[in-house]
């Protein structure tokens, strides 16, 4: 859903883009607790997995395509406030380094694809575990649901955009269906991919779960005098050392971005099947950054497609571990500096 320049007019594209740099600064300020208990490692560790991820285009029907989101997953993973952070980073990286999305539409995608699916998945999630189970494994049912709700709202919410600002004159009510129907497939898969991930690192490691901490059993303590008392997982509890998770989920990550995104379905996404059908496609402008060297996820002079593209992803996984990581950073400062 990746929104280029040219489908909305400037006011609107303004409008998004003090939305987004309003959401971002808020997030700055609120995802001191969510670092305090994840840490900058696995936020940056996150977005590299999420634009991995998002590489690899599934085949939804009628010659289109899906590719992950991830707020909902992000959210899941690292907390909510931190998750708008980890989608902002990805966004950034692909607008600015591989021309996908426009820089103008870059304000709109972090609304769209960094803002609502993070705040929708995540806070259905946490509806959603106050009536299931209370157990660590709820999270992955309830993270489910979140992703899979997530995304035709987000499509939802473009064609409200679309509605004030649209660059073309078209039916609101057929770009509404068309949209939100091709959606709900695309978030199928997102909801999949979503509790796949979320089941391994469950299984595995549950204390890397933003969204499963409040769920674990609570920590009796005894001293020596046999007082006793408990902990409750709410409060901000050091995570067991995670440096061999956080080594396994980078080879994991640069295995899709540099392996499985070579099998990645060619037809076009969601947003330009629509486009293409009711058409809006054609006001579509090339990104400023179209001319950039690793544009359309390929490195330009590398004649072998295969190697140009798993060499573009790798290349996209480490920037974005590197812009992760420094947001995440910058967060903890500004934390560190207002306590």
């Amino acid at each position: 859903m990746h929104v280029p320049d040219g489908f909305f007019n400037a006011p609107t594209s303004v409008a998004t883009g003090l939305i987004a740099a309003g959401a971002v600064g808020f997030s700055l300020q609120r995802a001191n607790r969510e670092l305090r208990e994840t840490g900058p490692a696995l936020a940056g560790l996150t977005a590299a997995f999420v634009f991995a991820v998002q590489m690899v285009n599934f085949p939804v029907g009628a010659g289109t395509s899906g590719h992950l989101l991830g707020g909902a997953l992000a959210a899941a993973l690292v907390g909510p406030w931190t998750a708008v952070l980890v989608m902002s980073t990805v966004l950034l990286v692909q607008g600015l380094l591989f021309a996908d999305g426009g820089l103008t539409a870059l304000g709109t995608n972090i609304t769209l694809m960094g803002l609502i699916t993070v705040l929708v998945g995540y806070f259905l999630t946490r509806a959603l575990l106050k009536v299931l189970p209370r157990r660590v494994g709820s999270v992955v049912p309830a993270a489910t649901v979140g992703a899979l709700v997530s995304v035709p709202v987000a499509a939802l919410a473009f064609t409200g955009l679309y509605s004030i600002g649209g660059a073309v004159d078209i039916p609101l009510a057929k770009l509404a269906t068309a949209m939100v129907g091709w959606h709900i497939l695309v978030g199928i898969g997102e909801a999949v991919i979503t509790a796949a991930v979320l089941s391994a690192v469950v299984a595995t490691r549950p204390d890397l779960v933003y969204a499963a901490r409040h769920l674990q059993q609570d920590l009796v303590l005894v001293d020596a005098d046999g007082n006793i008392s408990t902990v409750s997982p709410d409060r901000p509890i050091a995570a067991k050392p995670a440096g061999r998770s956080l080594g396994v989920g980078v080879a994991v990550t640069l295995l899709v971005a540099g392996g499985l995104s070579l099998f990645a379905s060619a037809h076009p996404d969601g947003l330009e099947f629509v486009g293409a059908k009711l058409g809006f496609e054609g006001a579509a402008k090339s990104s400023a950054v179209a001319g950039s060297p690793l544009a359309d996820y390929g490195v330009h002079g590398i004649g072998n497609a295969q190697v140009s593209g798993a060499l573009a992803g790798i290349i996209g996984v480490l920037v974005t571990i590197v812009v992760g990581l420094a947001i995440a950073k910058l967060a903890s400062l500004r934390t560190n500096k207002a306590s």
